[in-house]
């Protein structure tokens, strides 16, 4: 008898050799990675190592040069609009400010989801924002404006809003920045309380290396446009690669630039080197 094996993880994005420009700049370098059902992956990266675009990417703002990209099993570039729109209500977004609407309460800003996407009745509608109120613990706190509540809860409110409608993939961006390591802390609970409880997919970018270890099964590692590593927590922490440990330590960069390259930058002409000689 042969011995049991686990079956394969599902994947619920799978992205391959993506690239991305803009304007004549390559952002995105040949990214290739997939983020597995009920996981959170974390994406780390110093300044302009794309991982912000990659994040856009992921959530299908973004368009591509060239590579594929499969959410949820669909590949994105054979879907017409009505179907790009629904796959699309399968995702929560909790944005790095919050990006509540000052003019709305709490409560409305989290039922708005619902008002737009669905045809529910309003009592529904006012049941679940309560219901996704408490499961981030602003329970009580639906009719408050968003200028009336601290940092913490306006990220809070956020990630209810990103959850009022179920979605399968969660995504998050920065949500420790600004915010205090206790209140960082019990953000990074509720991230693990919201994969454990609704099952779901989560895709955190951050530079908090605390909260990265904290809550990620695997961390992606972008570098200058290319995925360094992709890894879990132990193996992050023991890679042996150079620019990862600069990344983890923060050790900077020895990035001295070449003369004739400086000068074709300033003056958008092309040194020719030979000449010189």
């Amino acid at each position: 008898m042969s011995p049991e094996t686990n079956p394969p993880p599902v994947t619920v994005i799978e992205v391959e050799n993506l690239v991305t420009h803009y304007g004549d700049r390559e952002i995105l370098k040949g990214v290739t990675l997939d983020v597995r059902e009920g996981e959170i992956m974390v994406i780390m990266g110093g300044s302009g190592s794309g991982k912000s675009t990659l994040l856009r990417h992921l959530m299908a703002l973004e368009t591509k040069t060239s590579g594929t990209m499969r959410i949820l099993g669909q590949d994105i570039d054979t879907l017409d609009q009505r179907q790009f729109f629904d796959l699309r209500k399968k995702m929560g977004v909790a944005f790095q400010g919050g990006a509540l609407f000052s003019s709305m309460t709490i409560g409305e800003n989290v039922m708005l989801p619902l008002y737009e996407h669905t045809d529910l009745d309003p009592m529904t509608m006012d049941i679940m924002t309560r219901m996704k109120l408490e499961v981030v613990e602003l329970g009580g706190f639906e009719d408050l404006m968003p200028s009336e509540l601290s940092g913490g809860m306006i990220k809070r409110a956020a990630f209810a809003r990103a959850i009022v409608m179920d979605p399968k993939i969660l995504f998050c961006d920065e949500p420790s920045a600004g915010l205090d390591p206790v209140v960082a802390s019990a953000l990074d609970d509720l991230i693990l309380l919201l994969r454990d409880a609704m099952q779901m997919s989560i895709v955190v970018v951050t530079h908090e290396l605390e909260s990265a270890f904290k809550i990620a099964d695997r961390i992606t590692i972008l570098d200058r446009g290319h995925i360094l590593m992709v890894g879990t927590v132990d193996e992050v922490r023991n890679s042996s690669n150079e620019r990862v440990y600069n990344l983890l330590n923060r050790v900077p960069e020895d990035d001295s630039m070449d003369m004739d390259e400086y000068l074709h930058r300033l003056t958008g002409v092309e040194v020719n080197k030979d000449a010189a000689l």
